[in-house]
């Protein structure tokens, strides 16, 4: 789950990370009001989406006037921004960030991270602060420092105070950079994220370190113990089908492709995605109904799949283990039923009760393609389509 960079802040603020002062505003009017509290010199507008590059998309402007900060509000709030991260579609600046401005001698980047080479947390700094972080490890690779923290006793202050020499933070400012790095991981661990990311975090004419910008990611299953995290999810910045699939406990992850997707288990989507792809052809979604899924549930999947009009025709791949073939079998009897379906789909079956599942399918009298391999129901659903 994404949430807002003011929300990200305020979290922060709480562990001791040193952030601007600032209001959310939902009008101009509201912009404004917040820019007269603030009362300073140069105030920032922040376009709040879910991605990051807002600035060079035109979501980011300082202004150094109250006027200024009226006519930048107009400019942006309701403009769709696009960014690398929000795709061709872009998204719509719903609310602003008002945010007093400061005195930038240097900016840097930190960000933590779960590195699943590892299994460990891993807490990562460049001096090349402002850019994004995949263009410095493409091109400069040697400037990110990276700290393996270590799970028994989290990170430590030397790993911190290392990080800031090695990405040059000026000397009188190591220690507040560590107290910074430090209060960042705390707020990483406590609230459960998958990423946290500071970009930049910058060191000010007066010697303070603090962030002018802050991302946080969280994982989705650790949820239920951040009820606080869960009340700042903005759905109008989520996809309506991931929405309603994650109200029947479904992984679903829209494409731009033709083919709908329904698998059971994450590795085995992924690789459903690849070889529909092999053959030719685009997934239109990932969809994972996981490994105690109902007839209902596998019902409710088709709909969600259905939903996309982009959604030509349907390939369900099901190995069943703790998952039983004619459980998915019933649910897709029953969902082709429900919703009428008149494109093409094509089943693949293997695993627990896969005979009977076959036989239910066999039965139906519906318009249903078996398969007997994943690579046979992939090359038949992509030469339907074709």
């Amino acid at each position: 789950m994404n949430i807002h960079e003011y929300q990200a802040k305020e979290i922060l603020r709480n562990y001791g990370v040193v952030v601007p002062n600032g209001y959310v505003a939902y009008t101009v009017d509201e912009a404004v009001e917040a820019a007269k509290k603030l009362d300073s010199s140069v105030t920032v507008v922040k376009a709040q989406i879910h991605a990051g590059g807002r600035g060079k998309a035109g979501g980011v402007k300082v202004a150094k006037s109250i006027d200024e900060v009226r006519t930048y509000a107009e400019e942006i709030l309701g403009k769709v921004l696009v960014t690398p991260q929000t795709g061709p579609e872009g998204r719509e600046v719903k609310r602003l960030y008002i945010e007093e401005g400061c005195d930038i001698k240097k900016e840097y980047y930190v960000g933590i991270v779960l590195d699943r080479a590892t299994s460990r947390v891993v807490l990562m700094a460049s001096e090349e602060g402002g850019m994004e972080i995949e263009e410095v490890a493409a091109e400069t690779p040697e400037k990110i420092f990276k700290e393996v923290i270590d799970p028994v006793v989290g990170l430590m202050p030397y790993q911190a105070r290392r990080l800031a020499f090695n990405i040059n933070i000026p000397e009188e400012s190591i220690s507040k950079a560590v107290k910074f790095m430090m209060g960042l991981y705390n707020a990483y661990v406590d609230k459960d994220c998958s990423i946290a990311e500071i970009n930049p975090l910058v060191v000010t004419g007066e010697g303070d370190v603090l962030a002018l910008d802050a991302k946080m990611n969280f994982d989705d299953n650790a949820l239920f113990r951040q009820k606080d995290v869960l009340e700042l999810r903005d759905l109008a910045e989520e996809d309506e089908k991931e929405i309603e699939a994650s109200k029947y406990d479904l992984s679903y992850i829209a494409l731009d492709g033709n083919i709908g997707c329904m698998v059971n288990g994450a590795g085995l989507a992924m690789a459903t995605m690849d070889i529909i792809k092999h053959y030719g052809g685009e997934p239109a979604n990932f969809l994972d109904v996981g490994g105690g899924a109902t007839a209902d549930k596998v019902t409710e999947a088709f709909k969600i799949i259905l939903s996309d009009p982009n959604v030509k025709g349907i390939f369900v791949n099901i190995f069943g283990g703790i998952m039983k073939c004619d459980i998915i079998a019933e649910g897709v009897v029953q969902a082709t039923k429900e919703v009428g379906l008149e494109i093409p789909l094509v089943v693949r079956l293997e695993g627990t009760n896969v005979e009977l599942g076959k036989k239910i399918l066999n039965e139906s009298g519906l318009n249903i393609t078996s398969a007997d391999s994943m690579a046979d129901g992939a090359e038949k659903i992509v030469s339907m389509l074709n």
